[in-house]
């Protein structure tokens, strides 16, 4: 049987064309002379079928059908469709005023208000020619729309090489939605030549011209262009910034996508002030490892008069040793390094982490088996000095050797655990005013923890042995030093429960007391050096600790109690926790002697009271605050309150007070994303709240002891549905008489291009719960355009 399957012309007296059409291909599709309905009542039995597919079928010569209001031509050779004429195959289908198909060549040639559609990407012009099966051919006067992006235009020819594939003259591109007749969109693309490639993910566009607001932007010769967000190799937008230190910078990146799971960019860029900078990152990402490089050289620092260079890294990932009886390696790598003491200050955007002045340079090697693992490290510090703030860099670990040895649950129920460490400290004495040094440690514990609904008891013995090797001798003439010291604690709590209703709301209130002893000796540690070691922050996590120190040079002595009380409401049926309040406190049965250099003691007695309130009595309110207060001097000794109001999308403000009164500190920290003006004229798919909307974003850090603003990010978005608009201006705090302060602006052609310099850095590192307008959207289903 022929693959075409024809309607029956109207004849005088008939009916419509288009039910006899129907009829027909009901006929002939049963396979029998009489209509379905003449066949019983078992052939109106419905039958299951699978849910649509976006895949085409294939396998098979697929069937046409046609029909219309006039049908002529010869079997097996023509067939001509006049009056609304329609030919559809899977994934295609042809309207014409006119359609005449040739089966010889398969051939369909259009006249007349000509409409396609293939997969979704609809066509229209005045008349063109296509060969069905291949989908090659031409359209004269065309519009199109396609349906991976929304991008559409019009031209005077397009040339379909394949599904995939076109070529348009004289086209005209935009991702703007259409709005009646005298309709002009906000941007829009030119090109003497535009062809798309949709295999690719890829449009190029020759002789090509960038319009925004009616206002001609950017002779382009040749360009191309994503068609999606999957990435491309090619020449990215350039990007324009403007800051006080570097002055007015332009940059033109260019993306190689070298492989699905590798890509590089370079980005040469002119800086007015300082030069030529060039830059570079590679990123790669393998089933066992991944990481990221980047780089950059200023040869010629018209300010500092030197050659500029950083260079950051980031590896992490395992590798086969070789060896049977060893197996996987674990290697984790994390590289920083700059030229100069000034680069952080001068380029504080640079790099994966240029935050601060320290810079490591971490490699470890880890291996693990079991209970047992090991790590070799090596750690080197970079301190970048400020002449009006030194800092002593901490020492550098060459090497550290790991090895640890743990078991949960054991013999009788017990949790237990050995550790082992050889630390070779290294640094400048004449910075550090004390001598390097080689430590061993060996930290072994043993716990037996009693768990039940109602409450929990955990004892716990550990006992930590150290011993030193020092490069010189200390002020009593010793080279090294032995270390050992036990500690006992005793850890429990209660769970009680109750049914509450608060506000109209019901709960699941618990009152959960908790209660734990800390025995440690005193230990005379006061001629060890201080290598790794630092005092823990007093807050709710560290107030149950057993030491007051982080790292191994130095145990306090403890005789001590802590208790504390905490209560919380649950949801009864999710278990989320909306309000948590809680109160602790220690006290000390003798004072402690053991301390840094410099360091005050804990007295003997009560200390001071941590009171924390947690409360999320929804998704759109939030608040946090924790208070150290003096109960001798009647007056907290340091407060931290903050309070969140996420009402919806692209809607959050965030507030924070931070006090503390022994360092005479007190700022507010304020930041927010909201929408500016009334309701948006539309909702547009991907974006924000819609078209025509201003957003509000930014971050205040205010200073009240000092009365000045330590830093600022304040800007302004606009989502006009098929483009976004962006100025942000940034003062972010680099020394205690220095700032850097610069302004970014951006425009986002949506499915083409960025031009300006990015600011959506800066905006999700300063302000909390940052939302992109444009979020990443889900594929379109060819369904969607379905005719």
């Amino acid at each position: 049987m022929s693959p075409l399957l024809k309607s029956n012309a109207a004849r005088p007296g008939s009916r419509h064309p288009r039910a006899v059409a129907l009829a027909a291909w009901a006929v002939v599709a049963l396979g029998a002379g009489v209509p379905a309905w003449a066949q019983g009542a078992d052939a109106l039995a419905l039958r299951s079928t699978p849910m649509l597919s976006e895949a085409v079928p294939e396998g098979g010569e697929a069937p046409l059908h046609v029909s219309g209001d006039r049908i002529t031509g010869r079997d097996q050779l023509e067939t001509v469709i006049e009056g609304d004429a329609e030919l559809r195959r899977p994934g295609l289908t042809v309207r014409a005023d006119r359609l005449t198909y040739d089966e010889a060549t398969d051939i369909s040639t259009a006249t007349g208000h000509v409409q396609i559609n293939s997969h979704g990407d609809r066509y229209t012009g005045t008349e063109g020619e296509i060969k069905v099966e291949a989908f090659n051919g031409f359209v004269l006067q065309p519009t199109y729309q396609f349906l991976v992006n929304g991008g559409h235009g019009e031209g005077s020819r397009i040339d379909f090489i394949d599904p995939d594939r076109a070529a348009i003259r004289n086209a005209s591109y935009t991702t703007c939605r259409r709005d009646g007749p005298d309709w002009m969109p906000d941007w829009i693309l030119h090109a003497t030549k535009l062809d798309i490639d949709q295999e690719l993910d890829e449009g190029r566009a020759e002789g090509a011209t960038l319009e925004f607001k009616g206002i001609p932007l950017i002779p382009i010769p040749s360009v191309s262009f994503p068609l999606t967000e999957r990435r491309k190799s090619g020449w990215l937008p350039p990007t324009l910034g403007l800051d006080n230190t570097a002055g007015l910078k332009l940059a033109v990146p260019y993306y190689w996508n070298i492989a699905p799971n590798r890509d590089l960019t370079l980005i040469p860029q002119v800086m007015t002030k300082r030069g030529i900078d060039l830059g570079g990152q590679f990123r790669y990402l393998e089933s066992d490892y991944s990481g990221i490089m980047e780089g950059n050289l200023l040869p010629a620092d018209q300010l500092r008069h030197e050659t500029r260079w950083g260079f950051f890294a980031r590896h992490t990932g395992s590798f086969d040793s070789g060896i049977d009886a060893i197996g996987r390696l674990g290697l984790n790598l994390n590289l920083n390094r700059v030229s100069d003491d000034n680069y952080w200050r001068d380029f504080p955007q640079r790099g994966l982490s240029l935050t601060t002045r320290l810079l490591a340079n971490d490699a470890s090697l880890t291996w693990g088996r079991g209970d047992f693992s090991l790590t070799a490290r090596a750690l080197k510090w970079q301190a970048l000095q400020d002449p009006l703030s030194p800092i002593v860099p901490p020492y550098d670990r060459l090497p550290q050797l790991n090895g640890r040895w743990g078991r949960d649950n054991g013999y009788a129920g017990m949790d237990y655990s050995v550790e082992a460490d050889y630390t070779r400290f290294r640094g400048d004495t004449a910075l550090t005013g004390q001598p390097n040094a080689d430590r061993i440690y060996t930290l072994a514990q043993v716990s037996r923890p009693f768990l039940r609904p109602w409450g929990f008891f955990t004892p716990r013995m550990q006992v930590h042995a150290s011993h030193y090797e020092f490069g010189s001798a200390l002020s009593n003439g010793a080279s090294s030093m032995d270390r050992v010291i036990p500690t006992l604690s005793l850890d429990g709590g209660l769970v009680f429960e109750r049914d509450a209703s608060y506000f109209g709301r019901a709960f699941r209130q618990t009152l959960e007391p908790r209660l734990k002893y800390v025995y440690t000796p005193y230990r005379d540690q006061s001629l060890i050096p201080n290598y790794d070691t630092g005092v823990y922050d007093f807050n709710f996590a560290t107030i149950w600790s057993e030491n007051a120190f982080a790292g191994h040079d130095r145990i306090v002595d403890n005789n001590l109690v802590t208790f504390g009380l905490t209560s919380r409401l649950l949801d009864p049926e999710t278990g989320a926790e909306a309000v948590r309040l809680g109160i602790a406190q220690r006290y000390r049965f003798s004072g402690q002697q053991v301390t840094l250099p410099g360091g005050t003691p804990a007295a003997k007695g009560l200390s001071d009271i941590m009171l924390g309130a947690s409360i999320n009595w929804d998704q759109h309110w939030g608040f946090d605050s924790v208070i150290q207060y003096d109960p001798d001097k009647h007056q907290s000794t340091r407060t931290t309150l903050g309070a969140r109001y996420s009402p919806g999308d692209y809607r959050t403000l965030a507030l924070a007070y931070r006090r503390e009164r022994d360092l005479g500190t007190r700022q507010v920290d304020l930041g927010w994303q909201w929408p500016l003006g009334g309701a948006p004229s539309s909702r547009v798919d991907g974006g924000g709240l819609g078209a025509g909307r201003w957003y509000s974003v930014g971050r205040l850090n205010y200073d009240l002891a000092g009365s000045k603003l330590v830093d600022a990010v304040l800007g302004l978005e606009y989502d006009a549905g098929c483009w976004v608009g962006r100025v942000v201006f940034s003062k972010l705090q680099t020394s205690t008489g220095s700032a850097n302060k610069s302004i970014m602006f951006q425009l986002e052609f949506v499915g083409f291009s960025r031009v300006g310099n990015n600011p959506l850095r800066t905006l999700r590192n300063n302000i909390p719960n940052y939302r992109l307008l444009r979020e990443e959207v889900v594929s379109p289903s060819r369904f969607t355009q379905y005719d």
